[in-house]
């Protein structure tokens, strides 16, 4: 006797077994269950089970399985399931338009958690520019000041020259360069190496900002093409291709 001799009642009864024990522990699920991918894959394997998989019995347990009212609805479940079943619409229905919802609803906050994180990289790339700008900024002043400083440095060691015997050329050029300088030395030469101090120390915390930033930056990078990579949507991208590439095929078989 074949599976296909079995009676409706036999087969009603194996797929209510399946769908009540679907919902029976959502924690503990059973090793035999029966979801709604299975009901959808024996619809279509012949019009008897097209007809018996499609019966309200089976989609109110996976109703109430899968999408469970909130705690303060939990006496109605019953009166619920009933009304649903005397609507117009089926259960199948009803629980194709739960799931086209909360599959909506799934994809309305991974798009916004993407575009969080495409905020934050935009947020982390705009202060990188900005402390890359203050940096460049920074050494530009640090390498003014230390032309300055070393200049009058030679100042110095020619003003101090001069207090000692020297053949007349040096000594010609070293006096020039000692009266072209038109600044105290000694305090200005002071002031120079406190502002090349603080040149240095501003250069040291915009590197270790821009390495804090630039962290940041790749793991905002790396979780945003971890949370974009998504293979369903992927494979359906390549399934529409392939369609289309069929549909051209027939066409090219046709013509």
């Amino acid at each position: 006797m074949g599976w296909w001799m079995l009676p409706d009642e036999l087969w009603r009864r194996i797929l209510e077994l399946g769908a009540t024990s679907a919902s029976a522990s959502a924690s503990n699920p059973p090793p035999c269950r029966l979801t709604y991918r299975d009901l959808c894959c024996l619809s279509i394997t012949c019009r008897r089970l097209h007809r018996l998989s499609s019966e309200d019995s089976l989609w109110s347990s996976l109703l109430l399985s899968d999408f469970p009212p909130p705690p303060s609805n939990a006496s109605f479940n019953s009166t619920s399931a009933s009304s649903s079943s005397s609507s117009s619409s089926s259960l199948k229905a009803l629980y194709k338009i739960r799931y086209e919802r909360g599959r909506e609803q799934k994809r309305l906050a991974h798009r916004r958690i993407i575009l969080r994180i495409e905020s934050e990289v935009a947020e982390s790339s705009r202060k990188i520019r900005e402390m890359e700008l203050h940096l460049a900024q920074e050494r530009e002043k640090m390498r003014i000041t230390v032309a300055e400083l070393l200049n009058l440095r030679r100042v110095r060691q020619a003003s101090a020259a001069l207090k000692v015997w020297q053949p007349e050329v040096v000594r010609g050029t070293q006096k020039q360069m000692v009266e072209q300088c038109n600044v105290p030395v000694e305090s200005r030469i002071s002031a120079l190496e406190m502002e090349l101090r603080l040149c240095k120390q501003q250069i040291a915390n915009y590197d270790k900002a821009l390495k804090v930033e630039n962290r940041k930056v790749d793991r905002a990078k790396e979780q945003l093409e971890s949370v974009k990579y998504h293979p369903l949507h992927d494979f359906s991208r390549k399934g529409n291709r392939n369609d289309k590439h069929g549909i051209r095929r027939k066409r090219s078989k046709h013509a």
